[in-house]
């Protein structure tokens, strides 16, 4: 990769910027001066070293944000705000993007990276990636509702679900609950329980595979995942 590249992919100015580095002699590349902008080096290998300090290389980023309400899980939206929106420009070097989709009004775990092969993976039908989610159901849940969510119900499209695993928290006038699928169809947890004369009147992703959203984030906070919740992902996948 030529090194203006990499530099400018690492947050360290434009192109422009960047060859001004390169001119001044700045940039050395296992120890001898570089100042060709076209010069190509591997990042993973060579030590690059910008004034003495050493640039640290990665290709990929990996985050875990607590999407707030009213923000659009996409990458650019001409009316509303994007979770894409909510980083920071050391971040958005990266060119993330979220891993699928929460609606516009569901809180919670959000996985955002630039690592289009896990995301594929996460996301692929085939693969059968479990997700729960918290909601507030507007009336009482029913042990006949956990019976049907275990056969499937089917939706105002016609469309048969799989298997989806309730967990009633709390039943009454308004009820709480966990709701565990392995699919991820338009508004699908609103519209299951629909199918059963129900309405979700909030709700908030809890996990995804074995990410588990971080409590401690604040709506519309990320972080980066930590090692083991990146192994967890990477091990989780090739199962």
């Amino acid at each position: 990769m030529r090194i203006d590249k990499v530099l400018a992919n690492l947050g360290y100015g434009s192109r422009k910027e960047v060859k001004k580095l390169l001119k001044d002699g700045s940039v050395t590349v296992n120890d001898e001066k570089i100042k060709d902008a076209k010069q190509h080096v591997d990042p993973e290998k060579d030590l690059i070293r910008i004034n003495g300090e050493t640039v640290e290389y990665r290709e990929f980023i990996y985050l875990m944000m607590n999407k707030p309400p009213g923000v659009i899980s996409a990458t650019e939206d001409n009316r509303d705000e994007t979770v894409i929106d909510l980083l920071e420009a050391e971040d958005l070097i990266f060119e993330p993007f979220p891993v699928g989709r929460l609606d516009k009004d569901t809180e919670g775990l959000l996985l955002i990276t630039n690592d289009g092969q896990l995301a594929h993976r996460l996301l692929s039908p085939k693969k059968h990636v479990p997700k729960t989610y918290f909601a507030v159901i507007d009336q009482e849940v029913t042990e006949e509702d956990v019976t049907a969510f275990r056969k499937g119900v089917i939706l105002d499209d016609g469309y048969a679900t799989k298997p989806g695993e309730l967990n009633i928290l709390k039943s009454g006038e308004r009820s709480d609950i966990e709701l565990t699928i392995t699919e991820g169809k338009f508004h699908q947890v609103k519209r299951m329980f629909e199918a059963v004369g129900k309405k979700v009147v909030y709700l908030q992703r809890l996990s995804m595979g074995p990410l588990r959203l971080d409590e401690t984030l604040e709506l519309g906070e990320y972080r980066e995942l930590t090692e083991e919740e990146l192994q967890s992902l990477m091990e989780y996948e090739v199962k």
